[in-house]
């Protein structure tokens, strides 16, 4: 598989740069490293050609197989509450098309990232690859669970919603570790914040938000949302 570039890349990149003056910096990000990497990854490679127009949107987007790539803002505000550094070796539970792999590869050291569909995982890496990322693997597998195998991770990230706290991720953490994810019921959810600390764990929660549920053996079932 092949990323082609667009042959609008200026008028992407303009939106881009509207993008965070309109959504991200009025809702408070200030991080600036976070505010390059939002204005400088084009979001606009993530998702189907036909939606490209939609690319710089407040608003999520569907990627196939039941999947979003989500809201520039929460994409924002999720790696803010994060908090990655250079050092940090980052755990990613739904990789998707990868553009919030693309937004923690320009922040932090080494990416994990994991996702439960193959196709997806497979436009993810075309994508990091042709944006020249060196610095992310990915597996297919249960990301409810983690990578026990790359741990532990200095931070982990989750963007899908989650029911409770994956006992998995948490135990993937190290001591001064963050994990950041959507906690809460099929169709809302809060964004919560779990510090690491060596007397056990601190949550906090942050603001509402909607994902698609975390499907796996410590999230959802896999079975159809009621109607």
């Amino acid at each position: 598989m092949t990323v082609e570039m667009s042959h609008d890349s200026d008028l992407y990149e303009i939106r881009r740069r509207k993008m965070v003056e309109r959504q991200i910096l009025p809702r408070g990000v200030r991080e600036p490293l976070l505010l390059e990497a939002m204005r400088e990854i084009p979001r606009e490679i993530f998702i189907d050609e036909a939606l490209r127009g939609q690319a710089y949107a407040d608003n999520a987007l569907p990627i196939g197989y039941g999947q979003t790539i989500s809201q520039p803002y929460i994409v924002a505000r999720m790696t803010e509450l994060l908090a990655p550094s250079r050092s940090d070796a980052i755990l990613e539970v739904g990789t998707g098309t990868g553009y919030q792999t693309a937004i923690l590869a320009r922040l932090a050291g080494r990416i994990f990232s994991v996702e439960r569909i193959a196709e997806l995982a497979e436009k993810a890496q075309a994508n990091l690859k042709w944006l020249g990322f060196d610095n992310v693997e990915i597996r297919i597998t249960d990301g409810s669970v983690g990578w026990p195998e790359r741990g532990p991770f200095d931070r982990v990230l989750v963007a899908a919603g989650a029911p409770s706290v994956p006992p998995s991720l948490i135990a993937q953490l190290k001591v001064g570790g963050r994990l950041v994810l959507p906690v809460g019921d099929q169709r809302s959810q809060v964004l919560t914040v779990v510090d690491r600390t060596e007397e056990g764990y601190r949550e906090e929660r942050d603001q509402a938000c909607t994902f698609v549920r975390l499907i796996g053996e410590e999230g959802w079932a896999e079975e159809p949302l009621p109607l």
